[in-house]
């Protein structure tokens, strides 16, 4: 295990905030306002963690540009209009710990911007991350582009950044970006999948991150 860890990205939803369900339903109204066939919950949380375009070409294919605007808009009406989602159990203990440890924090997530500076600042934590990236800001996970962006904006190398996510996505960008990797079973993705990306270790919830850290080394306990 490397202990010149410096840099700690982590995805949004399904790691950080429980969003789940606001995303499935916030989906399922954008698809009843394009009259499309109805989708199972399953379907739709499987695309959880891509960029909204890349969802909407997963659960929708061979749609033209003009489609994708429109679900886009839809979709992005309910979801500003909806409640928004709460943080897991202990997120913010977790972050204050790993703060503390004068790590870089960042977040790589396949909300766009706006989304994103919403939860950011509903939640408090805008002040925790030292860079951001979204999906409209670069290429949807599982491409590398978020995590190389990150990391060239600190300065900082794939060897010294770990990759902390709830999806198959995420450990894949993360393998792509040569970062190692921190899985965590809170999101949409089962045990067997993200094992599959050989992480570091699956993490039961985000709030066990600090005694991992500390049993590998990574910070003093």
């Amino acid at each position: 295990m490397n202990t010149a860890i410096k840099f700690i990205v982590f995805d949004w939803d399904g790691t950080l905030m429980d969003s789940e369900s606001q995303i499935v339903s916030c989906i399922h109204a954008a698809a009843a306002d394009l009259d499309l066939e109805p989708m199972s919950d399953a379907t739709v949380s499987n695309i959880i963690g891509l960029g909204l375009r890349e969802a909407i070409d997963t659960l929708v294919p061979g749609r033209d540009e003009q489609f994708h605007q429109a679900f886009v808009e839809a979709y992005r009406t309910h979801w500003f209009q909806s409640e928004s989602s709460l943080l897991f159990a202990g997120v913010r203990p977790m972050l204050d710990a790993v703060r503390e440890q004068n790590f870089l924090l960042g977040v790589a997530t396949g909300k766009a911007r706006r989304g994103l500076d919403r939860v950011l600042n509903d939640t408090g934590l805008d002040s925790y991350f030292h860079a951001t990236r979204c999906s409209d800001e670069a290429h949807s996970k599982p491409h590398p582009q978020m995590l190389l962006d990150l990391m060239e904006a600190l300065d900082v190398l794939p060897e010294e950044t770990i990759m902390v996510g709830d999806t198959e996505y995420d450990m894949e960008m993360a393998t792509n970006a040569g970062v190692a990797k921190v899985a965590v079973r809170s999101g949409v993705h089962s045990a067997d999948r993200l094992n599959r990306h050989a992480p570091l270790v699956c993490l039961d919830s985000i709030s066990e991150m600090p005694d991992w850290m500390a049993a590998a080394g990574l910070v003093s306990a």
